[in-house]
């Protein structure tokens, strides 16, 4: 008998740790164990619910924009009216694209302090692209159809297998233009000397085609050579006060049309206001 009472006070210590840890598992014991973390009371989270919405700092702003502009030529001919030519006792000075831009940088900064010279300068230089590149383009037109008139032969107009390239820098709209206009140019000069290369055009007519076009861009490079920086506004030559009176004696009149600002070249400048003392 106390065998037997025993081995059942050795079962009831071993009943109770098992109801122990059936209840630790389950859950049946709500102060202990995993049920403080599985309790069925605890609300299950809502997949709908809003969630509230976190404040975050504004992201900050892109940087300033960079890029590049390369301009290629294939000609000599070209090449030579990037920089132009400096004076010399027997032969002028050549102004050349990189003293047009220069130039042209002055003129659009004077425009945009209001000064109507600088104003009538940008429109002569705006007419005068449009005209150098309506010839331009008249002459390749022209050398176009020449070389379609060899049906039997598949010419390619000749290129340089190392052409030059420069890097542009300009901050005038104008400049570009006129950068188009020397590629323009390279264009005819190539096209010129395919049609001398297969007997379409002598070497004299060759030469001429080359020379008109170069005469057209050379004028252009030159006109903003005329404008004179006096430091005057729309103002001053209503008024005819300050240095106006010289303006006019070195660039002429401004006609009305510019002076009331009825006419400004599409690519006009942003003004801006200068504060004057007292």
């Amino acid at each position: 008998r106390q065998a037997t009472r025993i081995r059942q006070g050795r079962r009831g210590p071993c009943r109770k740790q098992q109801h122990y840890v059936k209840g630790l598992l389950l859950g049946s014991t709500p102060d202990q164990g995993l049920n403080c973390v599985m309790s069925t009371h605890d609300p299950m989270p809502d997949a709908n619910a809003r969630k509230p919405i976190e404040r975050s700092r504004a992201p900050q702003k892109p940087g300033a924009l960079h890029g590049q502009v390369w301009l290629t030529l294939q000609t000599h001919q070209a090449q030579q009216l990037i920089h132009g030519r400096e004076a010399a006792p027997d032969n002028p000075a050549i102004i050349g694209l990189i003293g047009f831009a220069d130039r042209l940088r002055v003129i659009w900064l004077a425009a945009r302090r209001d000064d109507p010279y600088a104003d009538w300068w940008l429109i002569k230089v705006h007419e005068a692209i449009a005209a150098a590149r309506s010839f331009i383009r008249d002459r390749q037109a022209a050398l176009d159809r020449q070389l379609a008139q060899m049906p039997a032969l598949e010419v390619s107009v000749a290129a340089s297998r190392r052409p030059h390239r420069a890097q542009l820098q300009f901050a005038i709209p104008c400049a570009y233009q006129g950068a188009q206009l020397l590629a323009e140019y390279d264009r005819v000069v190539c096209m010129a000397l395919t049609a001398r290369h297969i007997g379409l055009l002598d070497g004299s007519s060759c030469k001429h085609v080359q020379q008109a076009c170069a005469r057209k861009l050379r004028a252009l490079f030159l006109i903003p050579q005329g404008y004179r920086l006096l430091k005057i506004d729309r103002n001053a030559i209503r008024l005819n006060t300050g240095r106006s009176s010289e303006a006019r004696q070195l660039m002429g009149a401004v006609p009305e049309d510019i002076l009331s600002g009825e006419r400004q070249v599409p690519f006009s400048p942003r003004r801006v206001s200068l504060l004057r003392d007292g």
